[in-house]
């Protein structure tokens, strides 16, 4: 075998993808077509679940230049007639990062990029196209062209289609994708402010559901702005995009001479979700596997996601840790966690487009009724759903991501609890609570050696033990009080695997989990 995994394009999905496997462990070859990081933007936000995984890569700091955090979003209808507003969480924040973020996407990938040359398992091939993947044997036989034009076949255990919207792989298996029926043509315009221009715009984000053309505008990083427009009826994207009628459009907000046009390009925003993501050694990721609307911001999002609850799995499995069947999770996971979150997205992306007057009146007036309601608003983070089957214990909090407080350890260092655990399974115990007997079994355990775990206890005082941990803001302590758990069990993709009152209990979902990574069913109590 030349390689535990081939990742199969290297936008931001295939990069990050490459950095969990090289952190993994994983010998692992990046190929992709394009020698450059792509210069115009095409993504432009994430949420504090992708900021979380970046920070588990070490790239949090390195991207602090071109991230900021998501400002609100209106909605406001014909007559800039507020109907609608959507928040961020209020600190402090779960995750231990703000909830949403803007980024520009360029600058964010060449970091990707770049902290690959710090992980000797991993190898990139840029200008190298992947010309076909057979999956007739145990392991995979890939065909590259290089880019001197040499075609070699290398072999790999899995393959990561991480190939985009159009995957030629996917394309050659002749995989369906589910159609959850929304097809809108966009163009999306980035412009530069000039510098001390740009004053008259809105201060926070803005969906205009208007008749005449809904548009959205978006507070970048910087001087980065965008406009998106929805194209008429009797409009051809080819015509729409030309400068010209760029300036047309955005000159009801900035005249021309305060901004420098960055790019225009036209999308028709899809709603698609692969049907089946997984094809012997070959498993699909972000776009090669999904498209959702632009309306909540989670298109990388679900990206980053795959790539978070794939990786690990597959180096369980090489290392003798989980059976393969493990890797059957990765679809039966996904797949429902993707479907809620397009369709809550295409909801949204219904109503700015609605077109109809009279549809648009009973929207306008089923909002404001909601906002009413509802005056703080609708929480962005409350839209996104958790696991609701797969490699989780039948009882919550399982499937809910795990909060990340800020703590200091027993040796006086300060930061996210993630630094100091890493990617790990985590058993975490509730201040105050006597889990010596289970600690106990986690020490003898043979079922569990060589699993990567980590204890977290949590105290009240100073800590004084390598596993004790005091909270800075009480985040997690609130967390388990209101689930009711003195013990939980956490995935290395920050997902709880289960959670506990008893130590017996606790006991009982550790056999559960041991059971069910080598896929053998857990009668397991969880009473």
């Amino acid at each position: 075998m030349d390689y535990d995994v081939i990742i199969v394009g290297m936008g931001p999905v295939g990069a990050m993808c490459a950095n969990l496997a090289g952190l993994w462990g994983l010998k692992t070859l990046v190929v992709d077509k394009s020698e450059e990081v792509y210069a115009n933007p095409r993504a432009m936000g994430f949420d504090h679940e992708v900021m979380r995984a970046f920070g588990n890569i070490g790239l949090a700091k390195d991207i602090a230049d071109y991230v900021m955090p998501y400002r609100p979003s209106e909605y406001h209808t014909t007559g800039s007639h507020l109907i609608k507003r959507i928040d961020a969480a209020k600190p402090p924040f779960p995750l231990g990062w703000a909830p949403n973020y803007v980024f520009s996407q360029p600058p964010v990938e060449r970091a990707l990029r770049e902290k690959l040359s710090s992980l000797q398992n991993v190898a990139v091939e840029l200008g190298a196209e992947v010309l076909g993947v057979d999956t007739a044997n145990a392991e995979a036989a890939i065909r590259i062209l290089s880019k001197n034009g040499e075609e070699r076949t290398v072999n790999a255990s899995y393959v990561l289609a991480c190939d985009g919207g159009t995957s030629p792989i996917r394309t050659r298996l002749g995989l369906k994708m589910e159609d959850l029926a929304f097809d809108e043509p966009w163009l999306v315009v980035d412009v530069i402010l000039n510098e001390g221009a740009g004053e008259t715009l809105p201060k926070t984000n803005v969906q205009f559901c208007e008749l005449a053309r809904p548009c959205t505008f978006v507070v970048g990083p910087g001087r980065h702005r965008r406009w998106e427009f929805m194209i008429n009826p009797e409009e051809q994207p080819t015509e729409v995009s030309q400068p010209e009628n760029i300036k047309k459009l955005i000159s009801r907000w900035l005249p021309e001479g305060e901004y420098q046009l960055w790019r225009a390009s036209a999308y028709r925003f899809h709603a698609l979700i692969l049907e089946q993501w997984q094809s012997d050694q070959i498993f699909f990721l972000g776009d090669a596997a999904h498209m959702t609307p632009p309306f909540l911001a989670q298109g990388m999002c679900q990206g980053i996601r795959d790539t978070m609850n794939l990786v690990w799995k597959i180096a369980l499995v090489k290392r003798g840790l989980a059976s393969p069947d493990l890797l059957r999770t990765y679809q039966a996971e996904r797949i429902p966690h993707v479907r809620q979150t397009t369709l809550a997205a295409k909801e949204f992306g219904e109503l700015i487009c609605e077109r109809d007057k009279d549809r648009a009146a009973r929207r306008d007036a089923h909002l404001i009724q909601q906002m009413n309601e509802n005056p703080g608003g609708t929480i962005r983070q409350s839209l996104i759903p958790g696991l609701s089957q797969g490699f989780i214990a039948n009882a919550a909090p399982a499937g809910e991501l795990f909060p990340q407080p800020k703590v200091v350890n027993n040796q006086g260092a300060v930061g996210l609890l993630d630094e100091f655990t890493g990617q790990s399974f985590r058993v975490v115990i509730a201040a105050g609570f006597d889990a010596s007997a289970l600690l106990q079994c986690l020490r003898s355990s043979q079922a569990l050696e060589g699993l990567p775990m980590s204890v977290v206890r949590l105290v009240n005082d100073k800590p004084t033990q390598r596993d004790e941990y005091q909270e800075a803001d009480g985040v997690l302590g609130r967390w388990l009080d209101s689930r009711g758990c003195h013990v939980v069990i956490v995935r290395p993709d920050h997902y709880v695997y289960g959670g506990a009152m008893t130590v017996a209990w606790a006991m009982e979902l550790l056999e559960g989990m041991e059971l069910a990574l080598m896929s053998q069913k857990s009668e397991a109590s969880v009473e």
